[in-house]
């Protein structure tokens, strides 16, 4: 009598709608990896001399009764275990206390600046991916061309160049063209504007910040796509497609790209993980209103309530842009299924 042997079992959380499986898994990831970082973030800000609130001891600005009701809210009299607690206590119920420099809400301060780097960072990164990836290709097409030269030695200047050092250019370039703004997200007779000149007045103030984000992203990734691109034309999928005649337009839009462009959906995630780390040069030196500038701005004033939200905010940031990369290839590729990402 045959026996049959069961498929081996797997676990219920599979069985669910695959993307579904998958957010439910990072999720219960994503719990203690943000404790952890809360811990270690709390920590490596009490090596700092002094507290929290020596800033505004020092500002005769800033009254006495609020010194003490943040004394109170942080616990500052208790020990260091007590204080974070109460600091956690008090994030959990989505009190990220009042930013000291601007005396604000810090949820309120962060919402008003998430716009700004947002639409900068889509910027750059549509900018970036849809001139890379053509240029990309192309090289692999026309490898040890002339034309694949000088792609990789613009590709080579653009690595090679330091951030800070192109938007100064850039800034040089603004002023003796003259029509393009130095800095600013917007004019200062925007508010008369109609909404045409507007969105004109905008595009002109985001360019500049655009181009300084997007030229050192471009370099890497159009080498990346190059080489990726020359390894799937080398594969023998590629050779048998084009020995039963499939149009070489179908093989290379079809077949290449659709199997090259794994890595670089990956990339894409950690770009959206380092929009924080990645933006704040370029908001600092084109004085753009972005979390960046903030963020920056907060570390020079130790302004502790922002720091913390941002530092926080980069983690949140970094598990979303893996979980988006992680939907984009199971969307991209049907083979892909939540329990491979964590075997």
């Amino acid at each position: 009598m045959a026996v049959t042997s069961s498929p081996p079992s797997r676990s219920r959380a599979f069985d669910l709608w695959p993307p579904l499986a998958l957010v439910l898994q990072r999720l219960t990831q994503a719990v203690p990896v943000l404790l952890l970082i809360t811990v270690l973030s709390f920590l490596l800000l009490q090596l700092a001399p002094g507290d929290f609130l020596d800033p505004l001891r020092a500002d005769p600005s800033v009254s006495q009764e609020f010194i003490a009701q943040e004394e109170a809210r942080l616990g500052l009299d208790k020990p260091l275990v007590w204080q974070y607690l109460t600091w956690l206590g008090n994030l959990l119920q989505g009190d990220f206390g009042v930013s000291y420099t601007y005396r604000v809400p810090v949820a309120q301060l962060i919402l008003s600046r998430a716009g700004a780097t947002l639409l900068l960072a889509v910027s750059s990164v549509v900018l970036t991916w849809l001139v890379a990836i053509p240029l990309g290709i192309l090289g692999a097409l026309r490898q040890n061309t002339p034309l694949d030269r000088a792609l990789q030695l613009l590709s080579y200047l653009g690595q090679a160049m330091p951030s800070f050092v192109l938007a100064i250019l850039l800034l040089i370039v603004a002023q003796n063209v003259g029509w393009l703004p130095v800095g600013g997200m917007t004019s200062v007779y925007f508010a008369e504007l109609s909404l045409g000149e507007k969105l004109l007045d905008l595009g002109r103030h985001l360019l500049l910040p655009t181009l300084a984000l997007s030229i050192t992203s471009f370099a890497g990734l159009q080498r990346i796509t190059r080489g990726n691109f020359l390894d799937v034309l080398r594969q023998e999928y590629i050779q048998a497609a084009r020995a039963r005649g499939i149009p070489e337009w179908r093989v290379i839009w079809l077949h290449a790209l659709r199997n090259a462009v794994n890595p670089l959906i990956t990339i894409l995630g950690f770009e959206f993980a380092n929009l924080l780390s990645g933006s704040f040069i370029a908001e600092f030196f084109f004085n753009w209103p972005g979390l960046g500038k903030l963020l920056l701005e907060a570390v020079q004033s130790f302004d502790i309530n922002v720091v913390m939200a941002g530092l926080l905010l980069g983690a949140v940031m970094l598990i979303l842009g893996n979980l988006l990369a992680d939907l984009l290839l199971m969307w991209v590729d049907p083979r892909i299924r939540p329990d491979s990402f964590f075997s």
